[in-house]
């Protein structure tokens, strides 16, 4: 995979788990024209190579945050960065495109952290849009996120 751009951050500090902060993604000026009708959208996808990480250091299970007293999981079952392949994505909500600039809200991706697609949200099949209002997640997760 190529980069098609990099995030850039106001301060290389800021908490990118902080999902109100707004990053930009700045493109290769060559996929400019890729952007064409992306700012008609409110919310896209960013899908970004998680560079800082190692794919060697990757456990298949373990406790969630590595605490004993966290459910035991497989990695597929965690939103943690470190994984097979260091792939990452995020729903952010956009904000302004300009030239080859996209301005988002809610990105969760180091400055400098190389972006590899973008895609619009939501997504749609043979005229229905494709949304899900409905969903279930484990006791586990909605105890961490209160």
């Amino acid at each position: 995979m190529n980069p098609i751009g990099y995030v850039h951050r106001d301060r290389p500090d800021e908490d990118v788990k902080d999902r109100n902060i707004v990053s930009r993604v700045v493109l290769d000026t060559e996929f400019v024209e890729g952007l064409i009708g992306i700012e008609e959208f409110s919310h896209v996808y960013i899908i970004f190579w998680l560079n800082e990480f190692k794919t060697t250091t990757v456990k298949l299970k373990g406790h969630i945050f590595g605490k004993p007293e966290q459910p035991f999981v497989g990695v597929f079952a965690t939103r943690s960065p470190i994984r097979p392949n260091l792939i990452g994505q995020t729903l952010v909500e956009l904000i302004k495109c300009k030239e080859n600039v996209l301005w988002v809200r809610g990105l969760d991706a180091n400055n400098g952290t190389p972006v590899v697609d973008i895609k619009p949200y939501p997504d749609w099949e043979r005229g229905k849009w494709i949304i899900v209002k409905e969903f279930r997640a484990p006791d586990w997760l909605q105890r961490i996120n209160k």
